[in-house]
């Protein structure tokens, strides 16, 4: 019999925030996706139990926190969610943990709130999606940039990760998309963005300086896994002063892993595993923009890997890394 999983990547929202229908959603579409994001202690649960997961860690859903310019809005909508997020896992914490929603247009309260959610209401790390706007909306300010390396030395002292989670490039940034706007979002501007975002963090060197500091990417990876060769071996030919120490892969296989989020294809799988090793890959959903139906029963009836290795991905890994009581 399979032993209950643990997912990453579920999704919610807090009261009177998914009211706004993104872009790449039909209203129809939305109004389904919304009252799941909502619906923690009811389809989320049931949803779980009929796939087979054990608990799942809750996060907010993109942009979230990162979509809101105004620092102090940020800041206090950052609490409002984190608050909000603490009391749904104290109604069943044998099934909900969470990720911290953070502030990031403030590294230093984002660092204060952080401490304050690992420490004071137990969470088990941040999820962040992707860049964030300060103080006008056509901005996109990334985490690699000096402002942010004592914020990093925070998330590296609690011993916490931090999971890089996607959101859509701003339209000023998304020419390469005109006229075909079915490649934004989930399909390939997530993927673009996110993926540059990590080798953002990767190449400035602050792995050099915190070298415990740990980064969770969803989507096995961000195709990363299978770029990650060739992106070292063009910059050993042209660094064009490249501040990191070492290779942009040995800090992605030391520092990162991976979730299964969203990405329910075996031979995608094996190559990651083949790359990071099973250790480093944790089985997560997408919910509610996935099944977990679809995810489970893709997940547990994979044969081409051992049951060891299955076993590490479905629940041990995530044990470790979020430091979570051993299965009940």
């Amino acid at each position: 019999m399979k032993i209950p999983k643990i997912t990453l990547e579920d999704h919610v929202a807090v009261p009177g925030t998914a009211d706004k229908v993104p872009d790449r959603f039909e209203p129809e579409a939305w109004q389904k996706i919304s009252h799941a994001l909502l619906d923690i202690h009811g389809q989320l649960l049931s949803d779980m139990d009929a796939a087979g997961i054990g608990m799942s860690v809750l996060s907010l859903n993109c942009p979230a926190i990162q979509g809101i310019p105004d620092k102090k809005r940020a800041v206090e909508a950052a609490r409002r969610a984190n608050d909000y997020l603490a009391e749904q896992v104290a109604r069943n914490p044998k099934r909900f943990q969470a990720f911290a929603a953070l502030p990031l247009q403030d590294p230093d309260a984002a660092a204060k709130e952080l401490v304050r959610c690992v420490k004071q209401l137990g969470f088990r790390g941040a999820l962040v999606n992707s860049f964030s706007q300060i103080d006008v909306d056509d901005s996109a300010v990334y985490y690699d940039l000096p402002q942010y390396w004592d914020f990093w030395g925070t998330v590296e002292s609690l011993d916490v990760p931090f999971y890089l989670h996607p959101r859509d490039p701003l339209p000023s940034r998304m020419t390469s998309f005109d006229g075909q706007p079915w490649l934004r979002g989930s399909v390939w501007g997530f993927t673009v963005d996110t993926a540059t975002h990590a080798l953002r963090l990767m190449s400035c060197g602050i792995f050099d300086k915190y070298p415990k500091l740990t980064v969770i990417l969803g989507h096995l990876g961000e195709t990363l896994p299978f770029l990650m060769w060739r992106i070292d071996n063009r910059i050993s030919m042209a660094s064009r002063g490249c501040p990191a120490k070492k290779k942009l892969g040995e800090y992605f296989k030391k520092n990162f892993y991976v979730t299964t989020s969203g990405q329910f294809c075996t031979q995608s799988l094996l190559d990651t595993i083949l790359w990071l090793g099973a250790d480093r890959i944790l089985f997560s959903v997408d919910h509610p923009f996935e099944k977990m139906s679809v995810a489970a029963n893709w997940f547990d009836n994979l044969d081409t890997i051992s049951e060891a290795d299955w076993l590490k991905m479905a629940r041990g890994n995530a044990e470790r890394v979020l430091k979570l009581d051993a299965a009940k």
